[in-house]
């Protein structure tokens, strides 16, 4: 039986819905998965029903993450945030991470994997990162590469890939700054942006920075990553 992998959203409340682009489910389906969209609740036992329901779990892009949520003011170029998102996503990701299955944190998701393991982000690269290069080119389509990135050997990033560099897309103000516990750094973009991680404990937990889902129908490769949280997912169901 194919894993069941949960989904996040965002809310859209002037519009009145729930909703997560097409790319991620698209990714799941082709990748061998059943995914489920999760929309953004508050209830801690509603967490559970959806962590036990789930083989494994994609944390998505999308609006900056409040910098209160690790102990910092909002510089000014912080723009669209959601507190009701953030505090959701916090809460789930503690109950996905306790209960040890598997996790994918896609660019804002890889940042909330490391702001909810202690860590923090730099607010806004080009004005807190000396010498940064480009990440968030506007008008630019999903499926084009920005930039290279460098990945560590022993790491998920490279068993996946076979390569120790890769193209990537790139739509992010946001990146990890410092690093949250049981973490470690497996990417890294020319400008030492962190591009990739993935937990130190047993058990899949990986985050990257750009955008594997919408690369994924141009270059197949991409959905390997996807492949490895599937087949990460059918052992954690069958265990």
């Amino acid at each position: 039986m194919k894993p069941i992998i949960g989904i996040t959203t965002f809310e859209e409340q002037s519009k009145g819905y729930h909703t997560v682009k097409s790319t991620y489910i698209n990714a799941v389906f082709a990748a061998g998965g059943i995914p489920i969209n999760i929309p953004i609740i508050k209830d801690e036992e509603d967490y559970e029903t959806y962590v036990n329901l789930v083989d494994g779990i994609i944390f998505t892009g999308g609006l900056d993450i409040s910098p209160l949520t690790y102990g910092e003011n909002p510089v000014k170029e912080i723009n669209l945030m959601s507190s009701r998102r953030d505090e959701y996503e916090l809460g789930l990701f503690k109950k996905v991470y306790e209960m040890k299955k598997p996790i994918l944190g896609i660019c804002r998701g890889s940042q909330l994997m490391n702001v909810a393991l202690g860590g923090s982000l730099y607010q806004d690269i080009n004005t807190q990162v000396q010498e940064a290069l480009g990440h968030a080119p506007k008008s630019m389509e999903a499926d084009e590469f920005f930039h290279w990135i460098n990945i560590e050997r022993n790491s998920q990033l490279y068993e996946i890939f076979g390569k120790d560099k890769i193209q990537v897309n790139s739509f992010h103000h946001q990146a990890i700054k410092e690093l949250g516990k049981d973490l470690k750094v497996i990417a890294l973009s020319e400008d030492g942006i962190i591009e990739g991680i993935q937990g130190t404990k047993e058990g899949f937990v990986l985050g990257v920075q750009f955008h594997p889902e919408a690369l994924s129908p141009r270059y197949p490769e991409y959905l390997k990553i996807f492949e490895e949280l599937i087949t990460a997912s059918k052992k954690n169901k069958s265990s």
